[in-house]
């Protein structure tokens, strides 16, 4: 919901807790601590994104636990895949 951050849905499953998005992350854009209820995996396609532990360029995978409080952003813009799935 942050400004600078827009999503396209390629795959979004309610019954099963699925969603996968393609995210475009606008130069600058950055967002507050936040978390998610389901496990978030990002894949940085192009571009740079940080959090508040480092700066991931392309190729670079993260992986959060459901509840994983966290920032996210790019300076310089970047397209990542996300895949959100429910918690184990």
């Amino acid at each position: 919901g942050a400004d600078g951050f827009l999503v396209k849905p390629l795959l979004e499953d309610s019954a099963a807790g699925l969603r996968t998005w393609l995210m475009k992350v606008e130069p600058g854009a950055w967002s507050d601590a936040h978390a998610h209820d389901e496990v978030e995996q990002i894949f940085v396609l192009e571009g740079t994104f940080y959090d508040e532990h480092k700066t991931y360029r392309a190729g670079e995978f993260i992986v959060r636990a459901a509840g994983a409080m966290h920032t996210a952003g790019s300076e310089t813009g970047a397209t990542v895949l996300l895949v959100y799935s429910p918690a184990p």
